[in-house]
């Protein structure tokens, strides 16, 4: 997918961009938080991915077991109960898995994905008897899983909200796979535009509202002012993705990476676009604490709502920020 992930395989590139990263953590005016159940979660989720067969090939079992999927879903719900913060690292695994299929030369064909995103919206939309041909096995098998208590307890228009996120994102890795096979790099406002959807932000938002159990109506969750909040955290939180990521995609990610597009538009060499890129993440982090502080009151029923999404919109900033330094998924975090 590019659940706000790209790994990066290269020694080098890790070492010359992990002091931009904690610059950038340093300057992050949220605050770190982390579920007190992250790491006894963690053990569940060895053991579920070890009982579905996820993946089958013990290296990599050995590496998504390292990665701390928990510890992220922990950092982005910090309040959720131990139950729901299951439900939540199985969605963020399952993402992640979509994410290594899809990935690099060898991932997932065009085709392949769009038959993938057929399968999983059905079943989001249908349940879980829901049939397709190009949807099946293990990670079909997770997913039934993780949706099954959010399908249970939320409403509909909620779920309806969730697989449209689900479909957009799909989308986009779609639209992405087939630029890459074509050879065509983006440019930094188009890329931007893909990012959005690739990084699947827009999916982890709705889970704001499954674990705080506040589902936000339509009309404020589609709000002008939260949405701009949400599509700055999203830009947030992918670009510093794509600087931790930077060298892997320099290799195979068809020029799909914000530093290596800034690069080839401003004609300048990628560390000084690695410079710009920063520099541009603390403008617009500075223009999303100053609408998170201006953010507009919708009455007393339903404004602790509200805030509570907004804290979750925060949290995914900060804790994508503090995930990417810590997990063994990148190597930033031992070059850190």
């Amino acid at each position: 997918m590019k659940f706000f992930d790209r790994r990066s395989t290269s020694t080098e590139g890790p070492v010359m961009t992990a002091a931009v990263l904690r610059a950038l953590r340093s300057d992050c005016p949220i605050p770190p938080r982390l579920s007190p159940y992250a790491d006894d979660v963690q053990g569940w989720l060895v053991e579920l991915v070890d009982r579905l067969g996820l993946p089958a090939d013990p290296d990599t079992r050995r590496r998504l077991a390292r990665a701390g999927f928990a510890r992220y879903a922990g950092r982005l719900y910090p309040d959720a109960t131990e139950p729901d913060l299951r439900v939540l690292t199985a969605v963020f695994t399952w993402f992640f898995l979509v994410d290594d299929a899809c990935d690099g030369r060898d991932g997932l064909t065009p085709p392949q994905i769009r038959a993938l995103r057929d399968g999983a919206l059905a079943l989001l939309r249908e349940g879980p008897r829901a049939r397709h041909p190009g949807f099946s096995g293990p990670l079909r098998r997770l997913l039934v899983q993780a949706w099954r208590e959010p399908r249970r307890r939320m409403p509909a228009r909620w779920r309806l909200r969730f697989a449209d996120a689900v479909a957009d994102h799909l989308d986009g890795v779609y639209r992405e796979a087939t630029a890459t096979t074509s050879g065509r790099p983006p440019g930094v406002a188009e890329y931007v535009r893909l990012r959005r959807a690739t990084s699947a932000a827009y999916v982890s938002y709705p889970l704001i509202e499954f674990a705080s159990g506040r589902p936000l109506p339509d009309a404020v969750y589609h709000h002008p002012a939260l949405r701009r909040l949400a599509g700055l955290a999203n830009d947030l939180l992918s670009w510093f993705n794509d600087i931790a990521s930077l060298e892997r995609d320099r290799a195979t990610g068809g020029g799909h990476n914000l530093v290596l597009a800034t690069a080839a538009e401003r004609g300048v060499p990628v560390p000084a676009a690695v410079d710009l890129v920063a520099g541009h993440w603390r403008a617009e982090m500075d223009r999303f604490a100053a609408l998170l502080a201006a953010a507009p009151s919708f009455g007393p029923t339903l404004d602790d709502a509200v805030a509570t999404h907004l804290d979750g919109l925060a949290a995914a900033v900060r804790g994508t920020v503090d995930w990417t330094l810590e997990s063994a998924r990148y190597p930033v975090a031992a070059a850190s």
